[in-house]
């Protein structure tokens, strides 16, 4: 195993780490603003953001780092080192402003443009859940797995209700198939499926910065993870305005009634 990649898996579990006492503190205090993409931010999604970025770029200063909140938004950033980071200070920030618990943190090691680790605190059971390649799937320090149970109707399915409309009849079967869980929170529901809390995902909503951490997660557990857009990796270029990413995951049964009942 490379000593390169197990020492920045290191710095990002502590990095993380060390801002969940600013994350639990904030929270349902914090006033959101709205973005110029219609999502919301809060003071504490920008000073995780610089605390994690300063915290990993101080040890790894040939690293690119990416962050949802302090990226450019005019042009794409071309993806040129070796390895790099993708960032999400608070996944569920509507959650968070409102209180409600649901909320993660999420940091994502990419390897020439693939994520091969991935890192995510989770705010309601206060515990990290990571993992990537050859490493293991970990949650609260113990190993973990994807649900190996064949889809059935009591089957549990992450899902958010889509912004773009015209999906609306796919979620209608997703609901009339399945039971579904929406927690706000799409690095969670990942990361929920890579550690069989959930028993698969269906998307329509996500971006990148969502996904990376435990995309790197969900085949290691065991699972699939099949995109229905173009996949966003080996990333390329970082770009705020990127289309958004569909995709479904669980183990390949479930992956493959998911495709059944989507028609697609």
């Amino acid at each position: 195993m490379s000593s390169a990649i197990d020492s920045r898996i290191e710095a990002a579990k502590a990095a993380v780490l060390a801002e969940t006492g600013r994350l639990h503190a904030e929270f349902g205090r914090t006033k959101a603003q709205i973005k110029y993409d219609g999502t919301r931010v809060t003071p504490v999604d920008i000073a995780i953001s610089e605390a994690i970025m300063a915290s990993i770029t101080k040890q790894f200063p040939e690293d690119q780092f990416f962050s949802e909140e302090l990226a450019v938004t005019d042009h794409p950033v071309p993806v040129t080192a070796r390895y790099c980071w993708i960032l999400d200070p608070i996944d569920g920030t509507n959650n968070y402003a409102n209180g409600i618990i649901y909320v993660s943190i999420s940091l994502a090691l990419l390897e020439d443009g693939v994520p091969v680790y991935g890192v995510i605190y989770d705010m309601a059971r206060r515990v990290l859940m990571h993992g990537g390649r050859d490493r293991g799937v970990w949650d609260d320090g113990k190993p973990a797995r994807v649900a190996p149970e064949a889809p059935h109707g009591h089957s549990l399915i992450g899902f958010h209700s889509p912004v773009e409309k015209s999906y609306a009849a796919e979620g209608k079967r997703l609901i009339e198939t399945f039971k579904i869980r929406g927690l706000g929170s799409s690095a969670l529901h990942l990361a929920y499926c890579a550690t069989g809390h959930l028993d698969g995902v269906v998307e329509h909503n996500n971006k990148l910065w969502d996904i990376a951490a435990a995309a790197a997660m969900i085949e290691e557990g065991g699972g699939k993870l099949d995109y229905l857009t173009p996949t966003p990796f080996p990333l390329k270029e970082f770009w705020l305005k990127s289309p958004r990413v569909q995709y479904l995951a669980g183990n390949a049964a479930m992956v493959a009634k998911l495709h059944e009942v989507l028609g697609r």
